[in-house]
């Protein structure tokens, strides 16, 4: 990506290095042969912090870096902004009113986790290697096709085509609950009803999946008291973010900025 293409980022009158747009770039996706829209995406980012940046100097914060994990610290950066909205963003803890309110819009939200009984088909592959993932995705709808036409042939089909350990049970997982399969796999879980098989194999790291929802067994409503505390953090964190967000658009709004479209 050639900096000399993108016009220069000034925030307040001070001229942002290339290189730190550059180097958000990373952190921001576009479509293949558009660098442009990286570049904006970052712009955007990198004029916010310079912002935030700005106006923790302006107060005159001093901030303590803090430890994020073993050797590793904050960038000066990162703890002059943390700094910053911990003074200018103030949320107060959800009254027990207006958490009661919350709960009682759907108290059906807050349940025990699921169980779910299911059984899969895997055609494995790694999904970086494209022919790989190419072949296993034409076994996995051949299969897909043949179980949709005759869904009582589930089970041989696992026996003789998955290359999961569950094969030598027709597929069979057994009894899954949340956490116990990788994300992209669960996802498709939350969808599925009882008895309903995925219409197309189903991608994840570990290849494609024809998954078969045998039974749920939804979790119990869980009583007001128990989620209380889980809906009061949740409250308190949307009510931060929007602080947060408000205090920089309050901030944009004020500002001089060339470079970027904020």
């Amino acid at each position: 990506m050639h900096a000399a293409l993108f016009p220069d980022l000034i925030v307040n009158g001070q001229t942002v290095p290339h290189t730190a747009v550059a180097a958000e770039t990373q952190n921001h996706d576009a479509p293949a042969g558009k660098p442009g829209i990286a570049w904006r995406k970052a712009a955007n980012a990198v004029a916010i912090r310079t912002l935030l940046v700005q106006e923790a100097e302006a107060r005159n914060l001093t901030p303590d870096r803090q430890e994020l994990g073993p050797g590793r610290h904050e960038t000066d950066d990162e703890a002059q902004i943390r700094t910053l909205l911990e003074v200018a963003v103030d949320v107060p803890r959800p009254d027990d009113d207006a958490i009661h309110a919350e709960w009682a819009k759907d108290p059906t939200r807050f349940r025990a986790p699921p169980l779910w009984e299911v059984s899969h088909i895997l055609c494995a592959c790694d999904p970086r290697d494209s022919e790989a993932r190419k072949k296993a995705q034409q076994r996995a709808e051949n299969s897909a096709k043949q179980i949709l036409a005759n869904p009582g042939s589930f089970a041989s089909h696992a026996m003789r085509e998955s290359d999961c350990g569950s094969k030598a049970s027709g597929g069979a997982l057994g009894q899954l609950g949340p956490g116990d399969t990788v994300p992209e796999f669960e996802a498709v879980l939350r969808d599925l009803k009882e008895g309903e098989l995925t219409p197309k194999p189903v991608l994840t790291r570990h290849g494609w999946h024809i998954i078969r929802m045998n039974a749920v067994a939804l979790g119990a409503v869980l009583p007001f008291e128990t989620v209380k505390p889980k809906i009061a953090d949740a409250m308190e964190k949307a009510a931060w973010v929007r602080q947060a967000r408000q205090f920089v658009d309050r901030l944009v709004a004020c500002a001089d900025i060339t470079g970027a479209d904020l």
